[in-house]
């Protein structure tokens, strides 16, 4: 019998390893099909929110006034939205209209984490579409960001008397706004 009429039962195998491979991966494919991919874990929620010291944005002014940076210590009392954004995140500029919206809730503080952005565009941005920050600080190297768990932006948390109590991964939506983001907002403003 020649070497190539069959394969002997040690060469049998080998040809069926990448065919399990195959099927073992398509099974973990499937099984994970309609998941919320967005939800990523934060080992932040329940804990107090990084220490942090941010510069403000140069130049940026509301009503007359230079807007201020932002710090741990801003996140202590009441509860704070933090956004964190960038004028090239096409993402960012799709939230925009709906952080304009929620800067309106007087029951939330609206700060912003500008990251690893030049400081004229993210003013030019803002001076565009329209500021809703409070505070913005600026992440120029992004340490800050990767202490906070940031994945990629924009990613948003609520932050109720210096612990954050939610992480929003992506940009916000009406759907999310009216959603879970309300009702973790409505929750920590009863604390």
């Amino acid at each position: 019998m020649s070497a190539d009429a069959a394969p002997s039962g040690s060469r049998r195998i080998l040809l069926l390893i990448p065919l399990a491979i195959f099927a073992a991966l398509a099974v973990l494919f499937f099984s994970r099909l309609g998941e919320n991919t967005t939800r990523l874990p934060s080992t932040l929620i329940g804990r107090p929110a990084p220490d942090f010291v941010l510069e403000p944005l140069q130049g940026l002014m509301r009503e007359g006034r230079p807007l201020p940076g932002l710090s741990r210590a801003d996140l202590d009392s009441g509860v704070t939205v933090v956004n964190v954004w960038a004028s090239w995140c096409g993402p960012c500029r799709e939230e925009h209209p709906f952080l304009l919206e929620l800067a309106k809730d007087t029951r939330i503080r609206l700060v912003g984490v500008n990251y690893k952005d030049a400081p004229e565009n993210a003013r030019r941005f803002l001076g565009t579409l329209g500021n809703p920050y409070a505070a913005v600080g600026v992440d120029a190297n992004g340490r800050t960001s990767i202490d906070w768990g940031v994945y990629g932006i924009p990613e948003t948390f609520v932050v109720a008397k210096g612990t954050v109590v939610y992480k929003h991964v992506g940009p916000l939506t009406e759907a999310s706004l009216k959603g879970k983001i309300a009702d973790v907002i409505a929750e920590a403003a009863k604390r």
